[in-house]
């Protein structure tokens, strides 16, 4: 199975309106504290966005929503994992993605035959608070080998100027958060990273 190599994440479906038009084919809606109706609200428009743009989303954490909404793909962090259920998730037919950073973790998600695996911070973040300093591109090449034909995503402190050096390291997809959303001209350069990744 393959997927498309740019992979943005977003934490509000107003992000998927303004950027799904510019051609972006593989997201991640990852909203955090917001009450059940709005997440409701906000998955609901993301899944009819992606449908009309011909985009696959990926909804970050929210399972019981995920299955209620009929979404297709749902990702998990290591957390996520020890709330969700798993066996509801598969019988639902989701796809899922799980976040990796060191070898036992790996190991916990390759036990569940995910549909894809993220291994992060490459590079050093600003997003969120982390016990992991940067993995480096490396440990993409480490985790490639183990993972064989699985897509891996490479995340954290990633850009246009970096995206190259994980690629060549091992990863499929280059996933993106900051280098977007804090930039001047967020379509700008969203439209490099649609550019680098052709």
């Amino acid at each position: 199975m393959s997927l498309h190599p740019f992979y943005p994440i977003f934490d509000d479906v107003s992000w998927l309106r303004r950027m799904l038009p510019l051609g972006v084919k593989l997201v991640q809606l990852r909203i955090k504290d917001q009450p059940h109706e709005a997440l409701s609200a906000q998955i609901s428009e993301a899944s009819d966005l992606c449908k009309a743009h011909g985009a696959v989303l990926v909804v970050n954490d929210h399972w019981q929503l995920a299955i209620e909404l009929g979404c297709d793909w749902l990702h998990l962090g290591q957390e996520d994992l020890d709330r969700a259920d798993l066996d509801a998730i598969r019988a639902a037919g989701l796809r899922l993605g799980v976040s990796t950073h060191d070898r036992a973790e790996l190991d916990r998600a390759l036990a569940l035959q995910p549909d894809y695996i993220a291994l992060g911070p490459v590079y050093p973040t600003i997003l969120k608070k982390m016990k992991w300093h940067q993995q480096g591109v490396e440990k993409l090449t480490e985790w490639k080998a183990l993972i064989g034909d699985i897509p891996l995503i490479a995340i954290g402190g990633m850009s246009v100027e970096r995206a190259p050096g994980a690629f060549a390291a091992g990863a499929d997809v280059v996933s993106a958060v900051t280098d977007i959303t804090l930039n001047a001209d967020p379509e700008a350069r969203l439209r490099q990273w649609l550019e680098a990744v052709r």
